[in-house]
């Protein structure tokens, strides 16, 4: 997919020229970001109330992740960039540091950065959101519960097992530790994966194409952060979660900017507002993300949906970035080729 600028933005533009001929353009920040229920969460919770109101007009360039990175890198010599914040997974992140692509962050010039959570915390992105892999399954049709992650390669479910296409990396990994890989290990994925592509596994375009597929139960079963359970079961769709007994992968989502970004003050003010307590909260409790800063505060009730226990973080299986960044093109060209193909 290539990026685009999104409908709301480039009106907004139009509209402002027309209606304020004289005026001084406002200042612009340029998003490279996913679109669908990511993007309106962008816009609702950073982009209007706390982004806007700086006077800052925010335009988001919606793409993939693996057209951001290769847009990314192809500018790698460019003066001027298109993008001045880039929001991208953990694993994707640490690909784009490692080939030379990220500003190291001034955090003083963030205010809310001195919240954030210790752990969480790199040089070169800040942390949004983060939640784990875990199995959501359909319960009227999976029974009993599923507990491991190889129950999804149960002949019982031909047909009936469904993946997002966006998370390929995340159910390679997957499919390397049911084949007897390890996170530093991906190659027994490929067997492991024909395997499910001979039981008829089906592979959506998006999060929530998969989503209309669990509603109308043509999925029983699939692999998917927490936090979309969570999301999809408010909207009325019949899932339970389980923490698979091979340990959870966590997911960070990040924020950064490129070294060629060509509005780097409006982009801090950004990044700064996506560690605003009011963002993270907004968040939490529309998409079922747990807050990356010590500041923002959840109710009880909604920590238990979508938070981990201190054993289930003790079982988080940790990305190896540095294996994931080597063997990013093995891993995309298999899934895309082999699996899918």
């Amino acid at each position: 997919m290539s990026g685009a600028l999104t409908r709301r933005a480039l009106l907004g533009t139009a509209a402002a020229t027309a209606l304020a001929p004289r005026a001084r353009a406002a200042e612009q920040v340029i998003v490279g970001t996913w679109g669908g229920d990511y993007g309106a969460l962008l816009a609702s919770n950073i982009d209007e109330p706390l982004v806007a109101p700086m006077g800052i007009e925010v335009l988001q360039s919606v793409a993939d992740a693996p057209a951001r990175k290769a847009r990314l890198i192809a500018e790698r010599g460019a003066r001027r960039g298109t993008m001045d914040v880039a929001l991208l997974s953990d694993v994707d992140m640490f690909e784009m540091q490692q080939l030379g692509l990220l500003d190291a962050l001034d955090m003083g010039r963030m205010a809310n950065a001195k919240n954030i959570i210790p752990a969480l915390a790199k040089p070169y992105a800040i942390p949004q959101i983060y939640s784990a892999q875990v199995i959501l399954y359909n319960p009227d049709k999976v029974n009993p519960a599923p507990t491991s992650y190889a129950d999804l390669w149960d002949k019982k479910y031909r047909g009936r097992v469904g993946f997002s296409d966006l998370l390929y990396a995340q159910i390679t990994a997957t499919a390397a530790l049911v084949g007897g890989g390890s996170m530093s290990n991906y190659e027994p994925a490929k067997k492991a994966l024909l395997e499910l592509k001979a039981l008829d596994a089906k592979v959506y375009p998006s999060n929530e194409t998969l989503a209309v597929a669990l509603k109308g139960e043509e999925v029983w079963i699939t692999v998917m952060w927490l936090a979309r359970g969570y999301q999809w079961q408010k909207a009325g769709i019949n899932l339970r979660h389980a923490f698979p007994k091979e340990g959870a992968t966590p997911i960070l989502y990040q924020g950064a900017m490129p070294k060629n970004a060509q509005h780097k003050d409006p982009a801090y003010r950004y990044l700064n507002a996506m560690l605003d307590p009011r963002a993270q909260q907004g968040f939490a409790a529309k998409m079922g993300y747990v807050p990356t800063v010590t500041n923002a505060k959840l109710p009880e009730d909604l920590m238990a949906q979508i938070g981990f226990t201190p054993k289930e973080q003790e079982a988080f299986l940790l990305p190896d970035y540095a294996y994931v960044a080597q063997h990013s093109r093995d891993i995309f060209d298999f899934w895309n080729r082999q699996f899918k193909g």
